[in-house]
């Protein structure tokens, strides 16, 4: 199973597309379960995701591979090792797990700076003490690779992937990346639920691409492919890609991403291919 299951949503009100607020702990557990029979293994969360791991360390999730992500190292402090210690302790107490199966970095910019060697070494450390499996970063755009790459060996990255946002692979780096036996998970396969969206639905703001939902309702209708389909069906098409997360507010929207997911792959795509950052970065809505 390729699918990951994203947990903003546990923690927080998240999405464009989010009419349900945060998952309750009750519907977290339902959502867990199911994740459990249909083969989704592995949990993607944050520090920064509000209340998430807190909910599911309360869901018991030891069976689960869990990611996590550090948020912004403070400027001031003075002993990097030792403050990273204490977060990822502090995930693992919230998660009440012994085990982290990935540790990413939220804000890997941190690194080409002066405390960047200090980081590097402290999430070594974490790995050697058994702390966590595999070290990696979290990028908003792949060409960060090119840095990044160059300052270590990571071992697990995460990076946007969908129809509109193709960076991924266009670079070059999904490829790259697949050569260096890293592990790939991509993120908003749904560009934060806005291409699942009906036309009539999608906010005035994002009216000037216009062009752009015109080709993608024209896809949709003359394939007779769902929006929920074509997208995963994109992300799901490059086997370099070990793992696509997704997120949900209820049961019943993992359940149709996963009938979706075992649907025959579509075999082309609209060119929905898009450079503009205030679209496809959801940090620029």
């Amino acid at each position: 199973m390729k699918l990951a299951l994203g947990t903003a949503q546990f923690g927080m009100s998240y999405g464009i597309n989010n009419i349900a607020g945060q998952v309750s702990q009750q519907a977290a557990k339902q959502i867990l379960e199911y994740s459990r029979t249909v083969g989704i293994h592995t949990i993607d969360t944050a520090i920064a995701y509000g209340s998430s791991e807190q909910c599911l360390g309360l869901s018991e999730v030891d069976d689960f591979e869990v990611i996590t992500k550090l948020p912004l190292i403070p400027n001031n402090c003075d002993d990097i090792e030792d403050w990273v210690l204490r977060e990822v302790k502090g995930s693992l107490n919230r998660l009440d797990i012994k085990c982290l199966h990935g540790l990413m970095l939220h804000r890997p910019d941190q690194l080409y700076g002066r405390i960047g060697e200090r980081v590097l070494a402290s999430l070594a450390r974490l790995k050697e003490t058994g702390f966590v499996r595999k070290i990696g970063v979290s990028v908003y755009d792949p060409l960060e690779f090119d840095q990044l790459f160059s300052l270590a060996d990571f071992d697990i990255v995460q990076c946007p992937l969908n129809l509109m946002d193709r960076r991924l692979v266009d670079s070059g780096w999904l490829h790259k990346l697949t050569l260096k036996n890293v592990e790939v998970h991509t993120r908003s396969s749904f560009l934060q639920g806005l291409l699942l969206m009906e036309r009539e639905d999608i906010p005035s703001k994002f009216k000037i691409w216009e062009c752009y939902w015109d080709r993608w309702d024209e896809w949709v209708q003359d394939n007779n492919v769902t929006r929920l389909r074509g997208c995963l069906s994109y992300c799901l098409s490059h086997g370099g890609v070990d793992k696509v997360v997704v997120g949900v507010d209820v049961k019943s929207q993992l359940e149709e991403i996963v009938v979706a997911s075992y649907a025959e792959v579509v075999d082309s795509f609209p060119d929905l291919t898009c450079s503009d950052p205030n679209l496809i970065n959801p940090a620029n809505w």
